[in-house]
């Protein structure tokens, strides 16, 4: 009797192993945090019955970890995208990476009609602190317009028993 022993990724060829982006390598770290966070909420909540208030109170938790510096109103900083120097403004978590756990939940077998990132309270929040980020980094978010499919002209094909053919 012979057994088959498959590959561990650890075992594998770096080179041949896909890196993942910045944003794809945050995402996953933030929705394993967001797991530990149901597995030590008080009572442990299940994801299906997670809701907006515990989204919520997530990504109020995550802030303490954040890297993004964030300008308080009356920093001299305040709306400066490079800032000339250095101020005991917080870090905050970046409102993209919030953003991406609202995809993460899909991708990890979640309905979309069920998912708690999505709530109205949790997308008013991340509107609240994608402005706020904004404007204390003097950067303006703009919805950006889908651009409207043109509509393609009709091909005219051409058939024709002749050749023309310059001599």
């Amino acid at each position: 009797m012979s057994t088959v022993v498959a590959p561990c990724m650890s075992d594998a060829d770096p080179s041949m192993v896909p890196s993942l982006s910045r944003y794809e390598s945050q995402k996953r770290r933030d929705w394993t945090t967001f797991g530990q966070y149901l597995k030590n909420h008080r009572p442990p909540l299940l994801l299906s019955r997670c809701s907006g208030a515990n989204v919520l109170e997530f990504l109020k938790y995550l802030d303490q970890f954040g890297k993004t510096k964030v300008h308080l109103q009356n920093c001299p900083f305040f709306g400066h995208l490079h800032p000339p120097g250095t101020c005991p403004c917080p870090l905050k978590q970046a409102w993209g990476s919030l953003d991406a756990l609202r995809a993460a939940f899909e991708e990890n077998g979640g309905r979309p009609q069920m998912n708690p990132f999505a709530a109205r309270a949790v997308r008013l929040y991340l509107k609240e602190v994608r402005d706020g980020q904004g404007k204390a980094r003097g950067i303006a978010y703009e919805k950006k317009k889908r651009k409207k499919p043109q509509p393609q002209p009709p091909r005219l094909h051409c058939h024709s028993r002749y050749q023309w053919r310059s001599f």
